[in-house]
């Protein structure tokens, strides 16, 4: 009782708890087995059933466990069972697939399909032995989910599977139908994500999973395709802009922009022995893990700042993206930008799929914002945490990606690390929980070089027009002996006012929100930084992790130090030319299953919204206006706007 109190009131010990007693146990049993490798039975003292375990590390759908049950072979059970593709031969790199079983015996609603890459499905081939496998609570061969399913649907998707409307027969017998079978269909959105796929049908639902038959492996037509490029900033002239691409080839490539020039790409990946693990090894590590391919990056320099240019990337081997317009962010400086703001987005599948996790408001924001980019009013877009959600199921990066394609290919796109890229178990993070299924922030760090001084430091400020930007990481220490808080402290006092006239601070965790249920440590985040913003007179705040909107009055230690007032529009303003305290906006509802608000409002909480949406910014030299818009219906829900 004593301990699960103490789990109640504290994750992130909870945790520790946990991974601490099942590391014993685990070493206990396999140390003193005399066997080269572990019986199940002996195993199965220690992990009989690992969900409330696993749970922590990958989240809390069923579809999310059917990684740990023992897989059983159902196929003598439908005999004429086959799995069929409606596709080409090969894959194009965006597609929608119709998947259709026959021969099915007796439909249930707990048939389902996966989507599984690579399709390999024997387990004498994965990387991992069977041993490790043991490990992690697995005590079955698993010769089909050595790796995780990329997605899968239930044949109920179909509305006429379970009543049997497909219906054939398959033996005749003094010309009556003795045997008949039924038959259902469904589509799932297929992406280039390199190694080829398979269509894998079973029964049992996701928690008893029983495998009764699978498709012909498909291969993707370009596997080396180079796909998924996205700019970023690496300065404040707004003259150069990094291209970052993903591709199956590992030889260097080319952009050519700006009607002649061309620049070759540095080439990059990561592996498994990159991923963070603990006793009991992570997603990433282990079930999880996807081949990323490699990844490009090359820079474009001798821009303008604030002008369209176009570019196209590739090489004549693996052939070229289409070329893409892009507009280069105004310089530090300069009297105006426009951007938008928004955490916690992740990916929304295009089909009816499960995934370990989705997000479902990511889709109608992307679609929103690539409106507002289309009209040619935004600069740059800000994703402050908690990017992909992929949390160690490594090919939902490449979804995640393909999502954000038509906005980040088109202009700056900065990021800051969450918990969900960073923190894992002894990792170093200052969050002791498994957050990230392992990644640890390296997939993170090299989908998003951003322009920070070192690997694992992902802090850094760029200037934008009239605004600088000082973008921090939460997941790191920032105490007031650490080298982030140095930085922090250095690089806010150093801002030239005159230059940039506006300060706006960036992180992921936030420092006041009215949702319940935060951890002990991100008080200790306010009592650490929240003076650095009032002493260098920062005049926003800008924060994720909660998933709604939420802003507050000119606020310090929880209280507020002023009030805004009506302009003649009827719009909160707040008095900047009389600098008070900072204005700080949770603005983590974008994409992530919504947070309620408490019915205990504090005094320096002004406004609160439940909806998907984003924020959009307008920065003048004497005015910031703010606006926060719902994605489905592109209404302005809140409004303000600081003067200078």
């Amino acid at each position: 009782m004593h301990n699960l109190q103490i789990c109640v009131s504290s994750m992130e010990f909870c945790n520790r708890i946990i991974l601490k007693h099942v590391s014993i146990l685990l070493v206990i049993f396999l140390s003193c087995s005399t066997s080269k490798t572990v019986t199940p039975s002996l195993l199965d003292l220690v992990v009989t059933n690992t969900t409330v375990l696993h749970r922590n590390f990958t989240a809390l759908s069923e579809f999310r466990m059917i990684n740990r049950r023992i897989l059983k072979d159902c196929s003598a059970s439908n005999p004429f069972l086959k799995v069929n593709v409606d596709s080409n031969s090969t894959l194009s790199d965006d597609e929608f697939v119709r998947v259709t079983v026959t021969g099915v015996s007796n439909p249930s609603d707990g048939d389902w399909v996966a989507m599984i890459s690579p399709s390999n499905s024997d387990v004498k081939s994965c990387v991992l032995n069977e041993l490790f496998y043991l490990q992690t609570g697995d005590t079955a061969k698993l010769p089909l989910l050595c790796h995780y399913p990329v997605k899968a649907q239930y044949m109920k998707n179909d509305p006429n599977y379970l009543s049997c409307k497909n219906k054939e027969c398959k033996k005749y017998q003094d010309g009556k139908c003795v045997i008949s079978t039924c038959s259902g269909s469904i589509q799932f959105h297929v992406i280039n994500i390199r190694s080829d796929i398979e269509f894998v049908f079973f029964s049992g639902g996701f928690l008893k999973p029983c495998l009764v038959g699978r498709s012909t492996p498909l291969s993707f037509a370009n596997p080396k395709r180079p796909l998924y490029g996205h700019l970023s900033s690496i300065d404040s002239t707004g003259a150069s802009m990094r291209l970052t691409w993903v591709s199956g080839d590992e030889e260097p490539q080319q952009i050519q922009y700006a009607n002649g020039k061309a620049v070759t790409s540095t080439v990059t990946t990561f592996s498994q022995a990159d991923m963070c693990s603990s006793a009991l090894p992570s997603p990433a590590k282990d079930f999880g893990w996807h081949d990323p391919g490699y990844i490009h990056s090359a820079l474009m320099t001798g821009l303008n700042p604030s002008s369209p240019f176009s570019y196209k990337y590739g090489s004549d081997s693996v052939g070229w993206s289409k070329e893409i317009q892009f507009s280069t962010p105004p310089a530090g400086g300069s009297d105006e930008v426009r951007f938008i703001a928004f955490g916690d987005m992740g990916k929304t599948p295009l089909d009816a799929s499960k995934e370990h996790y989705i997000q479902p408001g990511a889709l109608s924001v992307i679609k929103a914002i690539a409106k507002d980019v289309n009209s040619k009013k935004v600069n740059s877009v800000f994703h402050i945490g908690d990017i992909s959600y992929a949390t160690g199921f490594l090919a939902e990066w490449d979804f995640f990606l393909h999502l954000i394609n038509p906005v980040a290919s088109r202009l700056s796109y900065m990021t800051a690390i969450g918990n969900h890229e960073r923190d894992y178990v002894d990792s170093g993070s200052v969050y002791i929980t498994p957050d990230s299924g392992g990644e640890c922030g390296v997939p993170y760090e090299t989908y998003f070089p951003m322009p920070t001084s070192a690997k694992d430091k992902p802090w850094y400020s760029i200037e934008q027009g009239s605004v600088h930007f000082t973008v921090i990481s939460t997941e790191h220490d920032w105490s007031e002996n650490s080298e982030q808080y140095a930085w922090m402290q250095k690089d806010m006092a150093s801002v030239n006012r005159q230059k940039t006239p506006w300060l706006i601070f960036m992180g992921h965790r936030p420092m006041y929100t009215s949702h319940q249920g935060l951890l002990s440590s991100e008080n200790k985040f306010n009592e650490a930084v929240e003076p650095l913003l009032f002493q260098n007179k920062v005049d926003l705040a800008l924060f994720g992790h909660v998933h709604n909107y939420e802003r507050t009055c000119s606020v310090f230690q929880h209280k507020c130090k002023a009030m805004p007032t009506k302009d003649k529009n009827g719009m909160d303003t707040y008095d900047g030319r009389n600098y008070s305290a900072p204005v700080q906006v949770v603005i983590g509802m974008a994409g992530f299953t919504l947070d309620n608000f408490s019915s205990n409002v504090e005094s320096w909480s002004l406004k609160r919204i439940s909806e998907f949406g984003y924020l959009r910014a307008h920065a003048t030299r004497k005015d910031l206006s703010l606006e926060f818009v719902v994605s489905n219906t592109k209404e302005v829900m809140d409004s303000f706007h600081i003067t200078k």
